[in-house]
């Protein structure tokens, strides 16, 4: 090899090598180029992976067909969702095909919490109503069946799911005048289907409570589950908590309740023994009150000679719209719905039942307005109680003008030793001056009972809804004068004006109150008033924390109240003369002092139970003296 042929290679390896050189890629470009095999192997296996899926999927779809093939309603498992209305012209229920049962209710007439002109009382994702039947070879669950609707008019329907072997579930609606729905269940071509012994369907029945009202802790104290026995007496699950319970008696119905409507499912053959029930509440902000579920059992003919019948009330809280619309059931039962409508404990409901209903019945026939109507059933009361409370005045009034004179009678007794005589030696006094030293408690016993009363029925009275009235513009709820939306312990995200309204009246007539009993009181008495005192000054500070979320109605009737019988009190001191007062009892005192069997009352009888107690103590002492 020449030297000429040496250089030729070098330079044909030096250009190889310049070339290689001049065209291999940047350390950017290597890394590129590997983010791109990178994605590509990753789509790769994405798609490797989704046709498994594929495959797994197909074989699980081809799995539940044939499964779907040996069921029983295989038939009924596949088909289109529609809408069926039954609509009056007070409410509006939408059925679904799928399940064939109402999953829409709407309340026609009645504003909803945004100020839309009609309420949803619940739809499909509130409320489901399920029917399970327990087959030899397989359950059949109507959530899963599609039904086909016929005979459908505004207010009747049919809805019809057929078996493989030619068999049917029939479902029939038929919707009132009001707001009650009747509907049944019967089973035709199925008998072979069911063991013959099988005489009972499982009901599952749940709700998730929407809140319908501006107060969402206020409309939760008014929401939870009822229910009536068949041989007893109604009764709820706790409306301030959570509770689970099951209940050991055969019930009429099951009702899903908040604080102005219902949802009240009825059985004609009862529900079964062992029912469970459950409540639990939800948070604020979730625009939801509580968690309703309902397990029941109920009569179920596989044969279809009998039919499952059953109705509903859905509908407001309205004690004589629930009395009306209750006669309309086909079941021949007291079915007592209007308790649905809580008008408080035993005696407080007869106050209300009797009296109240009544009076606030026939003053918004008149055409008053709600506020109008508050202002005068507490004028109405006032006037029926001004008698007892007049005489509770002036017994009040006779102690204040005697003050003096058992002062007197009673400065020997200051030591502590000495109380008891003390305290007799007044007794026998009241006595003889006729006046009984109980006699100005009277007040706050008689008005009790009725505030009470209206604290029941007042926030369950639909007819104050969206009413508005002064400043408030719903009486059903509270009205802010100042809102922070943010919550506070003990007071909420808002100041109530009319809760404010009572407090001050509250205080004022505490004021009122106590400076008369001060003015009555003797010697010791007098001081432990003063203790007393600032406990009844504390009280209306407590019931702000308590009332300023409940509705404006209740407080405005309060402040109503309260300034009434402040009102009263002051009149009747004013018109009181002192001088005659004394005068008179003097006059008693004169025609006693001397007869002993003329006095009585009860004074006389505390007088003389002082002196048996102290009698008893005589002679205990004596025997520790032994």
């Amino acid at each position: 090899m020449n030297k000429n042929t040496i250089i030729g290679f070098i330079l044909i390896a030096v250009v190889l090598i310049g070339f290689s050189w001049y065209n291999s890629p940047s350390q950017e470009q290597i890394e590129a180029a590997r983010q791109q095999d990178s994605i590509a192997n990753a789509l790769q296996d994405k798609a490797k992976k989704a046709a498994a899926q594929e495959t797994i999927n197909k074989k699980q779809q081809e799995k539940a067909l044939a499964a779907d093939t040996t069921a029983l309603f295989y038939p009924a498992l596949n088909g289109k969702s529609k809408q069926v209305t039954l609509k009056n012209n007070k409410l509006e229920l939408t059925l679904d095909t799928k399940g064939g049962v109402v999953r829409k209710a709407r309340i026609l007439g009645f504003k909803d919490l945004n100020g839309a002109k009609d309420l949803t009382l619940f739809d499909a994702k509130d409320q489901n109503l399920n029917f399970l039947f327990a087959g030899k070879e397989d359950n059949i669950v109507t959530a899963d069946l599609y039904f086909v609707p016929s005979e459908q008019t505004d207010s009747t329907v049919t809805m019809t799911a057929t078996a493989s072997n030619g068999g049917q579930l029939i479902m029939k609606y038929r919707l009132g005048n009001d707001y009650m729905l009747h509907f049944s269940l019967q089973a035709q071509g199925l008998a072979k289907a069911f063991a013959p012994t099988y005489k009972e369907m499982e009901i599952e029945w749940t709700d998730h409570c929407r809140q319908h009202e501006k107060g969402h802790s206020f409309e939760n104290r008014y929401t939870s589950i009822f229910y009536k026995e068949s041989k007893g007496s109604t009764d709820n699950l706790s409306e301030s908590g959570d509770e689970s319970k099951t209940i050991e008696e055969e019930l009429d119905w099951v009702a899903f309740r908040n604080q102005f409507f219902s949802v009240a499912f009825i059985s004609k053959d009862n529900f079964s023994a062992n029912a469970a029930l459950s409540s639990i509440s939800q948070e604020k902000g979730t625009n939801y009150l509580k968690q309703f579920d309902a397990k029941l059992k109920t009569a179920f003919d596989p044969t279809g000679v009998k039919v499952s019948e059953f109705e509903m009330y859905i509908g407001p809280n309205n004690f004589r719209l629930i009395q009306s619309v209750e006669a309309q059931s086909q079941f021949g039962k007291d079915l007592d719905l209007e308790q649905l409508v809580n008008l408080g404990w035993t005696l407080f409901r007869w106050i209300n039942r009797w009296f109240t209903l009544y009076v606030f019945d026939f003053l918004a026939s008149l055409g008053f307005s709600m506020g109008v109507v508050l202002i005068l059933i507490t004028i109405i009361l006032k006037v029926i109680t001004y008698p007892m409370v007049k005489k509770s005045y002036m017994s009040s009034a006779k102690m204040r003008v005697l003050k003096p004179k058992l002062e007197e009678a009673t400065k020997q007794y200051d030591k502590p030793e000495d109380q008891m005589k003390k305290q007799q030696e007044m007794m026998s006094l009241y006595s003889k001056y006729g006046v009984s030293p109980m006699g100005g408690c009277l007040p706050m016993i008689i008005q009790m009972p009725i505030w009470i009363a209206m604290f029941w029925f007042v926030p369950n009275a639909i007819q104050l809804r969206g009413q508005s009235f002064l400043w408030m513009d719903d009486l059903s709820t509270y009205d802010p004068i100042f809102e922070w939306g943010t919550n506070i312990w003990g007071i909420g995200d808002h100041l109530s004006l009319t809760c404010i309204l009572f407090c001050a009246a509250q205080l004022i007539y505490t004021w009122i109150s106590m400076r008369q009993q001060r003015d009555q009181m003797v010697g010791q008495q007098a001081e432990q008033m003063k203790m007393m005192q600032w406990m009844m000054y504390i009280m209306p500070l407590m019931f702000f924390f308590i009332f300023n979320d409940y509705s404006s109605g209740l407080n405005f009737y309060y402040f109503i109240s309260l300034f009434f019988s402040a009102s009263i009190m002051w009149l009747l001191r004013k018109t009181t003369n002192d001088e005659k007062l004394l005068a008179i009892l003097e006059a008693n005192y004169q025609a006693n002092k001397n007869n002993p069997k003329k006095q009585s009352g009860l004074a006389a009888r505390l007088e003389a139970l002082q002196k048996q107690q102290e009698e008893l103590q005589r002679q205990r002492n004596n025997l520790h003296k032994k």
